[in-house]
């Protein structure tokens, strides 16, 4: 009895001391250099498993903080974020790169990579949202959006990333200015004419030549005729006529 409970005691050492490790999981990368972390990431990349990729760049990263390899990793870690439809992971992870390398010959993309994360979300909000009130509508990712791409246009003017970056900013802005036209419309329809008259001026002067400028117009002219702001109403009726006379004729027999 008592060598079976010497036995038994050396087990519950094993199980419970040095000897738990073999219950570790299983580290494929035991003993990887920097390039092997990076193929296997950048292969994982490719085939699209983004989450395995993630966990590579992390590991290298973490064993090997210094590096041309740890740097790009860093970049590509935002890039599958984005992939893997993390939207808020990728531009915690851009952000981060900015950061730490602000002189980095790449920097560019994380920038690039900040606003493309925040435009999928907002891409279609208006078609999102239009079923809602206007008031519930939300163009936070938008604006948040048009925000990062103009700092990479302004930054790096000279960026192949650039005219993508342009081409999405005129969407958004589009967008924004058909949002603002959709609330004015709201707040015009539920007799809230001041409101529906200010946010339709805010079309003119934050969204000129965008589409939505003709709507905004013949906002401001039924939201100044309905409290009797003759003159005002005028006003707007002359600017949408003159500049847009198809809306014009339209608002006439509405």
């Amino acid at each position: 009895m008592r060598v079976a409970g010497s036995l038994l005691a050396l087990m519950l050492f094993v199980l419970t001391g040095t000897g738990c490790s073999v219950f570790k999981e299983y580290d494929e990368t035991a003993g990887w250099d920097a390039s092997q972390l990076y193929n296997a990431a950048k292969e994982a990349l490719n085939d699209n498993d983004y989450e395995k990729a993630i966990k590579f760049y992390g590991k290298l990263e973490a064993r090997f903080p210094y590096g041309r390899y740890t740097q790009q990793a860093q970049l590509e870690t935002a890039y599958a974020h984005y992939k893997a439809g993390e939207s808020e992971a990728a531009i915690a992870a851009a952000e981060r790169f900015i950061k730490l390398h602000p002189r980095h010959p790449n920097v560019d993309y994380a920038y690039y990579m900040r606003g493309l994360a925040s435009f999928e979300p907002g891409r279609n909000f208006l078609e999102r949202f239009f079923p809602q009130d206007g008031a519930q509508r939300d163009p936070t990712a938008a604006r948040e959006s048009f925000r990062y791409f103009s700092e990479l246009v302004q930054r790096y003017p000279q960026s192949r990333y650039s005219q993508d970056a342009v081409q999405r900013m005129t969407y958004l802005r589009n967008s924004l200015a058909r949002y603002e036209v959709l609330v004015a419309d709201y707040y015009l329809r539920r007799g809230a004419h001041l409101a529906a008259a200010n946010r339709g001026k805010y079309v003119l002067e934050n969204y000129e030549r965008t589409p939505a400028v003709p709507d905004a117009l013949a906002v401001m002219v039924q939201a100044y005729r309905e409290m009797k702001m003759t003159d005002l109403a005028d006003s707007a009726y002359r600017v949408l006529e003159q500049n847009h006379p198809e809306r014009a004729a339209q608002l006439a027999v509405e």
